[in-house]
């Protein structure tokens, strides 16, 4: 599906360089969810926006980034527009920064649906009106007309994500899709995304810095430090036998329910 291979991203700032991304190999198999643990800044929504070509233009990057067998690298923009959305959409960590407050969230929904799929735009609002209702947002039909600050950050999150689900994607790249969420709707937020893709076939690439959400959601996780790939595998084998000490200090930092 998507496979990343020895990319290495800098940001060129005058005469200075700055090393982001080094070397960085990682794999997501056809309908898997395969996690991307690190701190803030060691490299993994850079690497994330690669493969969606979203680095400003000060950005120098360098590998394979091969998306069904093909290096997205090598594609002009127009095909680029192609992909995006379409085939691989993005969840992003702030949903009210990335939704527009002065339309509501039914435009920018028919607005995407229309977009992708040529329908018309009554048939648009009655999609964008079960998508709200399928990510369990009550009462859609008088919802879908407000504006995304009428709604909580959970609600935010779940339209973001209905919104990436109207352009059904093959592949959703959730970047840090739970963060500063309370303990519920964390779990809520996991536990649809979870929901929907077996439902609807997708893979999933959760990037968080969190080990324990990613260790409860995916198959295989990939350790960042640095911006380098220090370590991989499953989650039973990254929590038994831990190699490497920052993936040794995540896991210790992992609160015990043995004190509660």
């Amino acid at each position: 599906m998507l496979e990343i291979k020895d990319l290495s991203i800098q940001f060129e700032e005058g005469d200075h360089v700055l090393q982001a991304v080094k070397s960085v190999s990682l794999t997501v198999p056809d309908g898997k969810t395969v996690g991307l643990v690190g701190e803030s800044g060691s490299g993994k929504s850079v690497s994330a926006m690669s493969a969606l070509r979203l680095l400003p233009s000060n950005a120098r990057v360098k590998g394979q980034l091969l998306w069904k067998g093909h290096d997205l690298l090598a594609y002009s923009e127009d095909q680029m527009r192609a992909i995006r959305g379409k085939e691989i959409a993005m969840i992003f960590q702030n949903p009210l920064a990335a939704m527009n407050p002065v339309f509501t969230v039914g435009n920018q929904l028919c607005e995407t649906i229309m977009h992708h799929h040529g329908v018309s735009k009554d048939e648009a609002l009655a999609r964008a009106i079960r998508l709200l209702d399928r990510v369990k947002i009550q009462n859609p039909e008088s919802r879908i007309h407000d504006y995304p600050h009428q709604f909580s950050l959970g609600m935010c999150q779940r339209i973001m994500i209905a919104l990436t689900l109207s352009m059904q994607p093959t592949l959703v790249v959730a970047d840090e899709p739970t963060a500063s969420l309370d303990v519920m709707v964390q779990a809520e937020i996991m536990s649809l995304l979870k929901e929907l893709q077996d439902e609807l076939g997708m893979s999933m690439l959760l990037i968080s810095h969190d080990l324990g959400v990613v260790a409860q959601n995916c198959s295989h996780i990939y350790i960042m430090y640095h911006g380098e790939i220090v370590e991989e595998g499953s989650p039973s084998e990254i929590f038994k036998t831990p190699k490497h000490p920052y993936t040794q200090a995540l896991i210790a930092a992992i609160p015990s329910t043995e004190l509660l």
